[in-house]
């Protein structure tokens, strides 16, 4: 993008829209509202700034870190810079939504967005300072946003494809937004920082953080006696797998973990947790997050583990101080008998620990995250983790932020209830660099003629000895203009090879070339940047040839949005 000049940075995650740029960012924006705008949205622009009590009446104003930027006015009042707009749009049915007569709404903007992001990196891919599309629905119960949600669902599978790219929907984490559901829009990529989880048999799809897999069956063997052995500078898995000649999936793997929890009083605990998962597996941190109800998890030090009885390398639950421990075990640890464990002394393991017996937890959870061949959920068959780019995103909130507004609406017998929320955003920003990336080749990029910045490359090859190419040239741009094609038009003083290779780099979906020895043969040269395709108009049908082209390669494009059916899983 810096070397098409569609871009130019001004700080870490910080970027300026230069004219290219800025025309294909419309051109995605236009197909936002026009997908919006289907399914029954009303567009509106809410601010950037927002006064700090909004964000502290849903809690989000303690709960979120670094990433808000905050600010205080000329008056010492608490300002926030919108990381995104929940608060604000439940204030806004607060003050408009009275009766259940009003409902199902929605309401949409295209928006900047502010996040102190600790890592830009990727272009635009991750960015501080970006513009992104922000849909809000509101319903009178569950069953009113159940029915809406398909339909963007839907509708953001045909943003996508209108865009030129193909994604994958899989199910995610709430996290800071809340709800009880959540999809992601995945283009798979491997520069994607996400990891999918994926089943070709049936179609399963969720983020890793969130996956679920069938878990094998334990052995059916009988507890046997407690018993310790020298493991004299064994502390990792593996290295305890290969002394005692058994598979990594007979041992148990602890980890010490800090959380921060919040307290009824309104304070902030740290926590002290414990987890144990099968020495094969891993854990799964977003699981633990959302099962304890965190706000935010860090590894625990060599001394905070010793405090508690336990041995960095050697840990164990069996003999630690558990009334500083909330301990967890994965559910299939705690169905494994005689697994080998940690006995809280170096250069030492306990074999034949048995959950139940030897220690007990305070939750039984799935803690693990799901990995390459793993059975799949809903049909046993062997998953397949894939990388991802989240372009997109849709939450059922619920009535968490409705609740702490106070935005409710008057039932059919006058009954007071809280209004049921969704939220559902796209990037302009990233969903453009997402394209190039998934489209380009050596050579530049490849643009999509529904979001490219112009339709057609105009490439003149005139010189000073062949002034009709040029008038030639410029009528031909003038008559296309005229007939509503857009035309970017390169009358540089340059070779041709210097106009061809600019002309791969910008992308632009139809180059025509005019030059002295096309016109001596009555033709202008065509080429298809997506696959090279040439192609030769006769001089007097060319306006008509390219219009026609034109028209194919919008309606080749456009033809992908078709229905895709969604299952609530």
């Amino acid at each position: 993008m810096l070397r098409a000049g569609l871009i130019h940075q001004i700080a870490a995650g910080i970027f300026d829209f230069l004219p290219m740029a800025l025309r294909t960012k419309h051109k995605i924006e236009d197909i936002f509202r026009e997908e919006m705008d289907a399914i029954g949205g009303q567009e509106v622009t809410l601010p950037v700034v927002h006064p700090a009590e909004l964000w502290q009446k849903t809690g989000r104003w303690y709960q979120i870190g670094s990433d808000m930027a905050r600010f205080k006015d000329r008056n010492d009042r608490d300002m926030v810079l919108a990381m995104t707009h929940e608060e604000i749009m439940a204030d806004l049915a607060k003050k408009y939504i009275k009766s259940y007569r009003q409902l199902p709404t929605m309401l949409y903007q295209i928006q900047t967005k502010f996040r102190d992001e600790p890592r830009p990196r990727a272009g635009l891919l991750r960015v501080r300072e970006f513009t992104m599309k922000d849909a809000y629905t509101f319903d009178r119960d569950e069953a009113g946003i159940d029915a809406y949600y398909p339909h963007f669902y839907q509708a953001y599978f045909n943003i996508f494809r209108r865009s030129g790219i193909d994604v994958v929907a899989v199910k995610s984490d709430t996290g800071m937004m809340g709800g009880r559901m959540a999809h992601e829009f995945m283009a798979l990529t491997d520069i994607g920082e996400d990891t999918l989880v994926l089943c070709d048999a049936c179609g399963y799809s969720a983020n890793r953080q969130v996956a679920t897999f069938r878990k094998p069956a334990p052995p059916a063997t009988a507890p046997a006696p407690l018993e310790e052995v020298a493991t004299p500078n064994v502390t990792t898995i593996e290295a305890l797998a290969s002394f005692l000649n058994i598979a990594e999936s007979e041992t148990a793997k602890a980890v010490f973990m800090v959380a921060d929890i919040d307290q009824p009083d309104g304070a902030v605990k740290e926590q002290f947790v414990f987890c144990v998962v099968r020495g094969d597996m891993e854990l799964n941190e977003t699981k633990l997050t959302n099962v304890i109800k965190a706000r935010r998890l860090r590894p625990a030090t060599t001394p905070e583990i010793q405090a508690v009885g336990a041995e960095p390398g050697y840990g164990s639950p069996i003999g630690i101080r558990r009334e500083q421990v909330l301990l967890l075990v994965d559910d299939l640890v705690a169905r494994t008998p005689n697994l080998v464990a940690g006995a809280n002394r170096a250069g030492y393991h306990a074999r034949n620990t048995n959950y139940g017996r030897d220690y007990t937890a305070d939750l039984v959870v799935d803690l693990v995250a799901a990995s390459d061949g793993h059975a799949c959920p809903q049909c046993g068959e062997a998953l397949y983790n894939a990388r991802g780019v989240e372009v997109g995103n849709i939450f059922k909130l619920g009535t968490k932020y409705s609740k702490a507004m106070g935005a409710t609406y008057l039932d059919e017998k006058g009954d007071e209830k809280p209004i049921v929320m969704g939220s559902y955003g796209i990037g302009s920003g990233r969903l453009m660099a997402v394209i190039i990336e998934m489209l380009h080749d050596d050579a530049g990029i490849k643009w999509p003629i529904t979001v490219a910045p112009y339709q057609v490359l105009l490439v003149s090859l005139a010189t000073e000895k062949t002034p009709e190419v040029t008038a030639a040239a410029e009528q031909l741009y003038a008559t296309l203009l005229k007939a509503g094609v857009e035309v970017l038009y390169d009358d540089r003083e340059e070779r041709a090879g210097v106009k061809f290779n600019d002309a791969d780099l910008l992308g632009i979906p139809i180059r025509l070339t005019v030059g002295a020895k096309g016109l001596k043969n009555g033709i202008v040269e065509g080429k298809l940047r997506r696959n090279g395709e040439m192609f030769e108009f006769a001089v007097d049908a060319v306006v008509e040839d390219v219009c026609a082209l034109v028209a194919a390669e919008i309606e080749r494009i456009n033809a992908t949005a078709a229905p895709v059916p969604f299952e609530d899983k």
